[in-house]
């Protein structure tokens, strides 16, 4: 009588793992079914931006992160580009961080693009990348 009382305890808490596990897979594929339909209807309005250094596309509201130097007012800025929430601080399984100018792997330690900042006049900004850290080493 005992084994059998164990035996369907040890059934009853393997169900309820299994119907834990499922619940946790159906929660993640749920969550990226709605970042994949945020990202359609972005791209229907035509304000998805990519990432300079992996290529993602980024949601409304993501930003890059990145550093401009001089005042604001003047309309050809000094810009510094670290990368997205998707590859800086920490880049995501399978991306690669690759210079859109030398094609070279940007380290993720003390590397970034060099960028120039244009503000226009109607308040738009536009950036153009120059290179990054690996492209200026033999430079001086």
């Amino acid at each position: 009588m005992f084994y059998i009382i164990g035996a369907l305890v040890l059934i009853f808490i393997l169900w309820l793992l299994n119907f834990y596990i499922n619940k946790q897979a159906y929660k993640a594929e749920r969550e990226r079914e709605k970042l994949t339909q945020k990202r359609k209807e972005a791209a229907k309005k035509g304000l998805l931006v990519a990432c300079p250094l992996c290529n993602t596309m980024l949601l409304p509201g993501e930003d890059l992160v990145s550093r401009v130097y001089r005042p604001m007012n003047v309309p050809d800025q000094l810009c510094t580009i670290n990368g997205c929430p998707h590859c800086y601080p920490s880049p995501e399984p399978g991306l690669k961080r690759i210079c859109p100018v030398c094609h070279k792997t940007v380290p993720l330690k003390n590397g970034h693009l060099v960028a120039r900042l244009f503000n226009k006049n109607d308040g738009k900004k536009h950036v153009i990348v120059t290179g990054c850290t690996e492209c200026s080493k033999g430079v001086k």
